[in-house]
């Protein structure tokens, strides 16, 4: 049975990281309310964009492709997976989950002979892949909280090329889905080429018309549209691994409580069985010096 003292000690230590464990907790609460905000405020936008641009790469009558990013590869012999993980641990099983979907995704093209190509965002999905053995082609690690444009115009331009160079025919985001506080979901959506919409009317379908030209108008639209996509699940990452590491923090805050209630109701045992102890010896000794006399 461990000392008194070592007892103490231990309730000490466990009462500094339950200190650590809760200021962690409020600040990823801040900042997944911050990212919470910013998610939702531009989750409608995103979508209706999306919708747009894959009307335009279905939309009737085009006998031609009007731009690069809409054209359909038949052989897909490459692909390009942008994968968002945290910079750090502490975020419960958040860098877990969606680097097993990721592995699980790129599986059936790695039995295919297919190349895999990894444009990675943040350390701990960075070095997992290296260590695994894949081939890491672009990183993007500390980008923090609140990427300025700068960096997500970069790292859209990154996955732009792999597609235009044709070093992939495919480029898929490999993300955390942000649905609640507690519910937060690995996903993999593909985002060139650009998805065609499936279009059920009846008689002739409506043609958009372009000025001045189609060509011109989707070159300057569609990279946006791109970089607006991967923008919203860099959001929608931020939110999720803020909402984990929150949740994370707070189980081992409540884990440390529950802790040094234990560890108290020991130290009082160890305590009582010190003093009893004494007491005995007390008795003991005073019990001998009476027979003696």
């Amino acid at each position: 049975m461990p000392t008194l003292r070592q007892i103490r000690q231990r309730i000490r230590s466990v009462k500094n990281i339950s200190q650590v464990t809760r200021a962690m907790e409020m600040i990823a609460a801040a900042e997944m309310r911050r990212a919470q905000q910013a998610t939702l405020a531009s989750r409608n936008y995103s979508e209706k964009a999306r919708e747009v641009m894959q009307y335009v790469a279905a939309e009737p009558g085009r006998s031609k492709n009007l731009n690069p990013l809409l054209e359909k590869r038949p052989d897909v012999k490459s692909i390009a997976v942008v994968l968002y993980t945290a910079d750090r641990g502490l975020a419960g099983a958040y860098n877990v989950n969606v680097i097993r979907k990721t592995m699980d995704f790129i599986k059936p093209f790695e039995k295919e002979a297919k190349s895999i190509r990894l444009i990675t965002v943040g350390k701990r999905g960075r070095d997992l892949m290296r260590r695994f053995g894949k081939q890491v082609v672009a990183d993007f690690s500390d980008m923090g909280t609140r990427p300025e444009i700068v960096q997500v115009s970069a790292l859209a331009r990154a996955a732009l090329d792999e597609f235009l160079t044709g070093r992939a025919d495919e480029v898929y985001l490999a993300y955390t889905d942000f649905v609640n506080v507690l519910r937060q979901v690995p996903t993999v959506k593909r985002v060139l080429p650009i998805e065609q919409a499936e279009i059920k009317r009846e008689g002739p379908g409506a043609v958009y018309l372009y000025e001045p030209s189609a060509e011109q108008i989707l070159a300057q639209v569609l990279p946006r549209f791109v970089e607006m996509q991967i923008y919203q699940a860099l959001l929608e990452a931020i939110a999720s691994e803020q909402a984990a590491r929150m949740v994370a923090m707070r189980n081992a805050t409540d884990n440390a409580k529950e802790l040094i209630e234990n560890l108290t109701l020991l130290r009082n045992k160890v305590r009582q069985a010190s003093i009893t102890k004494e007491i005995l010896d007390i008795v003991g000794g005073a019990e001998a010096l009476r027979q003696a006399k």
